[in-house]
């Protein structure tokens, strides 16, 4: 069963005076044909900030690894909050404003940091990284939301990926950690379903 991986137990909510702006001049491009995603990505509506943008000012504000970025409401106005794993156990959350790339605020969370050894087991070997799974699903609509999730405990996950239409209608996708396939949602639940189906036969079995 997927179950979401949280690194971070706050939210980017102290703001930085007077911010850094990004700039994003040549993303068209670079989103266009990266990952072998054709077209460009739009930002989610109210915002000119795509998820892959959002995740390179904050990885420039903090490095590390971002394990998730969402669209959300601030209380100001719409920002992209970004979990980016540090080192050891340290996880950051960064606000990054939606209409310009500026970094908002900052928040540090150490030793009570969660889900971490999970987050470095999945990550060790992945080739896609949460900026390529947002150009992957880019094409699908406007990306609002990237997450990490851990399938099962067994060390198998990938990137699940909320989308926005021209209609307004979310849409949610899978992506892998080795190569950036990307799998309607609706899908990989029909695929656990069978395969909690076929564990109850077998569990049923060895009782006969």
């Amino acid at each position: 069963m997927k179950r979401k991986l949280v690194i971070a137990a706050v939210a980017a909510s102290v703001a930085i005076g007077g911010g850094t702006a990004v700039a994003f001049a040549d993303d068209g491009a670079r989103d266009a044909t990266h990952a072998g995603v054709s077209g460009t990505q739009a930002p989610a509506d109210g915002a000119k900030v795509t998820a892959a943008q959002a995740i390179a000012a904050a990885l420039k504000a903090q490095p590390g690894t971002v394990v998730s970025a969402g669209l959300d409401d601030d209380g100001a106005g719409r920002g992209w909050e970004v979990d980016v794993l540090g080192e050891g156990t340290t996880a950051h959350t960064v606000l990054v404003d939606s209409a310009d790339g500026r970094i908002l605020g900052k928040e540090t969370d150490g030793d009570d940091a969660d889900d971490v050894p999970e987050v470095r087991a999945l990550l060790k070997d992945a080739r896609v990284t949460a900026a390529d799974a947002a150009r992957a699903a880019a094409g699908k609509g406007a990306v609002t939301s990237v997450e990490l999730y851990d399938d099962g405990g067994d060390g198998q996950g990938g990137w699940e990926v909320e989308t926005t239409d021209a209609a307004a209608k979310e849409h949610d996708w899978t992506v892998g950690l080795k190569t950036p396939e990307l799998t309607p949602e609706h899908e990989t639940d029909a695929a656990d379903d069978a395969d909690d189906r076929a564990d109850g036969d077998r569990a049923d079995g060895d009782d006969g």
